[in-house]
């Protein structure tokens, strides 16, 4: 139970929870914190930032304080690789990465454990690449007393989740093959693009490029490479070119004689609709089309995380990315920070 009382009356007392004070531009935050002792000094600040009446709290049995729900919410959500290391403010919790790698938010229950209204949580997107230290959601009680049935209900629906609701998944790192097919490069007709651009998205998830090949459209060819790759380390290919449907293209057909199977052609991702991802037993071997050469973030860059945190894409992941998967080819590019891949 919680009683207003004015400000004179509240003096001698301990505060019922932190009383935020904003100044535009210079400051948002605890004017005072939750347990301060109110001393008579320090009622003209509390009228100055508007407050006149405060709380005085006498919990009931089945109350918990906003700080102590945000505590148990927290540790509901929190999978592996998701933590934090301050106390609640304001009734509110910050949640952190404690490592680099993928987030994962298990939406359908983040959804539920939203249902209940007198609890939330907010988070960044699924499949954010995260560092060690950054904030990857944050969880409180609304009310400043809450009923504890509603908060252990809302935990409960948060550890439906098997991996948690939040997780930071392991990126692995990659010892890549790549093959750029196509006559035209291969007879030395036109000049290679693609090797700088491959090299610099694989790098910048901490992997390495142990060969490149280059290769005409044949499909033998195409096909001993492959076999070549993975026998030299591959645990990842990479295949540029043919990846058209030019009577000419034959990697696909290639990479089938080499073994290649659960072949999803095809994305609802622009760029990126004739990407392609399949697999050669446990190595993902993936597509990349001719927009790969140009457009600065391409499907790869949506699903190239998703491969080194070990997923296994199939048909309906694909098709998942149709809603957000049109990028708007911004003169300058801010992806992540855009709604490409959204």
């Amino acid at each position: 139970m919680k009683q207003i009382v004015a400000l004179e009356e509240a003096v001698g007392f301990p505060l019922a929870h932190d009383i935020t004070e904003i100044r535009p531009g210079e400051f948002k935050g605890a004017a005072f914190h939750k347990g301060h002792i109110l001393n008579i000094e320090d009622l003209d600040h509390l009228r100055r930032i508007g407050k006149n009446h405060l709380y005085i709290i006498y919990p009931e049995n089945n109350e918990m304080h906003e700080d102590a729900a945000a505590q148990l919410l927290a540790e509901s959500l929190c999978g592996k690789g998701v933590g934090w290391h301050e106390a609640p403010r304001e009734g509110k919790i910050t949640l952190r990465a404690i490592h680099d790698g993928l987030l994962k938010v298990d939406v359908d229950a983040l959804m539920q454990f939203n249902m209940f209204g007198e609890v939330m949580c907010a988070t960044r997107h699924s499949n954010s690449l995260v560092k060690k230290g950054d904030i990857v959601a944050a969880t409180r009680a609304i009310p400043l007393m809450i009923d504890k049935s509603i908060v252990d209900s809302a935990a409960a629906a948060a550890r439906c989740a098997a991996a948690g609701v939040l997780r930071v998944a392991d990126i692995r790192t990659a010892k890549v093959g790549v093959m750029i097919t196509g006559n035209e490069v291969y007879h030395g007709l036109i000049q290679d693009k693609f090797k700088p651009i491959i090299s610099k998205k694989v790098l910048e998830l901490g992997g390495q490029i142990i060969a490149v090949r280059y290769l005409p459209d044949d499909e033998e060819m195409i096909a001993a490479a492959t076999i070549d790759l993975i026998a030299a380390g591959a645990d990842l290919l990479i295949t540029t070119g043919g990846m058209s449907v030019d009577p000419d293209d034959r990697t696909r057909f290639g990479l089938q004689k080499a073994g290649v199977d659960n072949i999803v052609y095809g994305s609802p991702v622009l760029p990126g609709a004739m990407f392609m991802v399949a697999y050669l037993g446990d190595v993902p071997v993936l597509g990349i089309p001719a927009c790969g050469m140009y457009a600065a973030r391409t499907i790869l860059d949506l699903l190239y995380p998703r491969i080194l945190a070990g997923e296994k894409l199939t048909r309906v992941d694909i098709a998942s990315l149709g809603h957000g998967g049109l990028c708007l080819n911004c003169p300058t590019c801010t992806f992540p920070i855009c709604p490409f891949g959204k």
